[in-house]
């Protein structure tokens, strides 16, 4: 890979990692994804930075899960919610206009369809199992 390509990426992944740590306080931004993208381009460009990125705590608690098994356990689906949902209700009463109330309906619709819906929710159990076969 050349040196330009391998700059870009890595460019790639930083912007894609600092969005995802954006993401924990902003709703409408997805951490998750993000994260998996920034720990991809950091794997293709840099093996220093996808060391540091997959011992984050912010990794483990938003992507590991998701990425060994497809889901997220019911206590972190709880947590998006208890801080998405408020923070979207609170943005639509403060701006009063349609069309920020129409954008924040759709993204409020879009987030209970992953949680309750598109991703499956993980059992304590199962978390459990993953713990002590990662170890």
């Amino acid at each position: 890979m050349s040196r330009i390509a391998r700059c870009l990426l890595l460019a790639c992944a930083w912007i894609s990692c600092a969005l995802g740590f954006v993401g924990i306080a902003v709703p409408v931004l997805p951490t998750t994804p993000l994260l998996l993208l920034a720990a991809f381009l950091f794997a293709k460009s840099s093996p220093r930075c996808h060391a540091w990125i997959v011992s984050t705590k912010v990794y483990k608690d938003y992507v590991e899960a998701f990425k060994e098994s497809g889901g997220m356990p019911a206590s972190q689906k709880v947590r998006i919610l208890a801080v998405s949902l408020p923070v979207m209700g609170v943005s639509a009463f403060v701006v009063q206009k349609a069309l920020v109330w129409v954008i924040l309906g759709c993204v409020t619709a879009f987030l209970l369809y992953l949680m309750l819906v598109r991703i499956p929710t993980l059992r304590p159990d199962r978390i459990a199992a993953q713990d002590v076969q990662s170890e």
